[in-house]
């Protein structure tokens, strides 16, 4: 595994890992690597410093953020609306395709929802112009 600094046209700069230098090539030739930040594909290697260490002198490390805590501002938004979703709308659970077509029919009283349906339920939601949007992210699932 080998980690590069990359670099987008919007000039995001993040990490990323991939299985060789080669590998990385065939990814960014065929357009699979985009920005984490605004996936832009205009993606190339940026100037990384290299790991060195020298018997005479430890290096400590920079430290790093903890797992629990956003990295970046672009994790911080996601965690914010991560945040705003799960306590300004109802989770409906696996219910959603059923509750979703149920307030674009009248049939529900209007109100914001989030929850889990497969793939070909979402398809249908769609073709049958119910709004519907995937989120950006797990919400943690609620118990009822």
């Amino acid at each position: 595994m080998i980690q590069f600094t990359l670099k987008c046209a919007n000039d995001h700069q993040f990490d990323s890992w991939f299985q060789s230098g080669t590998a990385f090539d065939k990814l960014h030739a065929s357009g699979m690597v985009s920005c984490s930040v605004c996936g832009n594909t205009e993606v190339n290697k940026a100037m990384m410093a290299p790991r060195v260490s020298t018997a005479e002198k430890a290096v400590t490390p920079p430290a790093k953020p903890k797992l629990t805590e956003p990295a970046n501002p672009a994790e911080q938004a996601l965690a914010d609306l991560k945040k705003y979703v799960e306590k300004n709308s109802d989770y409906v659970g696996g219910n959603f395709a059923k509750e979703a077509r149920a307030i674009h029919s009248g049939d529900a009283p209007e109100r914001p929802i989030w929850g889990e349906t497969r793939g070909d339920e979402a398809k249908k939601l769609i073709d049958d112009g119910v709004p519907i949007a995937p989120l950006p992210f797990t919400p943690t699932r609620k118990s009822n």
